[in-house]
């Protein structure tokens, strides 16, 4: 059995899993009709796999925004594979080429990476992080009522002060996911905002506290500073705290939020990325340069616009959403 039939096999096995599926294969229909039809055109120009073939699949996979560096090691890794299983044949390498993918996304690490690291003692705290325009205080409000619905007392601080609207945008989503909002007047010094957080949290023994923060000051320097100041803020009132720093990207901005996220990284210790838009983009291979490049693993990304459209990432799915449009097809057609 090939690998894309086993992850076909997998997202046919209940509900949820076919739920989770499905809203991949839909999210992910700018990407796939580009990545894969070019794949797919590829292979029916060059019935044999050799340097021609693999010199187009390298321009294919940048066009996708895999990132050059991931490109090229995923190319190695197709080599050493094609040798390995003596393949001659184009039409054999859509599974190696899927197989690979997962494979580099995950590396030495298994899947619990992809999974919020909120398993310990007392409060919980999730510093969010992101220029402005990322969809930032979207991701929270749909991160909080994700935790709400799992049955967590959750508390949101409104910690980006600076941009105008932003407290209001929280309080918006606030009401949405039906978690409160601790907030100050606009202007004020965001890391009072987050103290503040911290001590209404405690005092309502709630389970998550989700930290919004600035999304641009006068320049860089300043930005980072705040956000390093906020951290510090956290991390002497609950030692071991921020559980999670969530960068949120937008995927349509391509190799652009790969540069935000080494900038935001070298600033606050980035656990996870939260990649808003993916629905949005015909370059979603975005995903695999973020993870293969700065070692960053994606936690969420953004299928749509409703509050239920936030998903944990699973590169499973995000592969079979690349790759499934011909098994979509038949499977509609025997439905019908």
């Amino acid at each position: 059995m090939g690998f894309m039939d086993k992850l076909k096999q997998r997202f046919k096995q209940d509900e949820e899993t076919k739920e989770v599926s499905e809203k991949y294969q839909e999210g992910m229909t700018k990407t796939r009709n580009t990545f894969s039809g070019k794949i797919n055109d590829l292979i029916a120009r060059y019935r044999k796999v050799d340097e021609d073939f693999f010199e187009e699949l390298e321009e294919v996979l940048i066009t996708a925004d895999v990132g050059v560096s991931t490109v090229m090691d995923l190319v190695e890794e197709l080599k050493m594979e094609v040798k390995r299983q003596k393949i001659k044949d184009s039409s054999e390498i859509k599974d190696v080429i899927s197989e690979k993918l997962v494979e580099i996304y995950y590396g030495e690490e298994d899947k619990s990476i992809q999974h919020l690291q909120l398993d310990g003692e007392g409060l919980q705290v999730i510093l969010v992080v992101g220029v402005n325009g990322a969809g930032k205080t979207t991701s929270i409000g749909k991160l909080a009522h994700q935790l709400k619905a799992d049955g967590k007392n959750v508390i949101l601080a409104a910690g980006d002060t600076f941009r105008a609207g932003a407290i209001e945008q929280l309080e918006v989503w606030g009401a949405r996911a039906n978690v409160p909002v601790i907030k100050h007047s606009e202007g004020s010094d965001p890391a009072a905002v987050i103290y503040d957080g911290i001590k209404a949290a405690k005092s309502r023994e709630a389970d998550v506290l989700i930290c919004d923060t600035a999304g641009r000051l006068q320049n860089k320097v300043n930005l980072m500073n705040e956000l390093a100041k906020v951290k510090r803020v956290i991390e002497r009132e609950i030692p071991g705290a921020p559980h999670e720093v969530l960068l949120v990207l937008d995927a349509t901005t391509g190799q652009n939020a790969l540069t935000q996220a080494r900038t935001f990284s070298e600033a606050t210790d980035v656990t996870g990325i939260v990649l808003t838009k993916l629905d949005g983009t015909a370059k979603g291979g975005i995903v695999l340069a973020i993870r293969n490049e700065l070692q960053i693993p994606v936690k969420f990304v953004g299928l749509g616009e409703g509050i239920d459209d936030l998903r944990q990432f699973d590169a499973d799915a995000f592969v079979y959403g690349l790759f499934a449009d011909l098994g979509i097809n038949e499977e509609k057609e025997e439905g019908e």
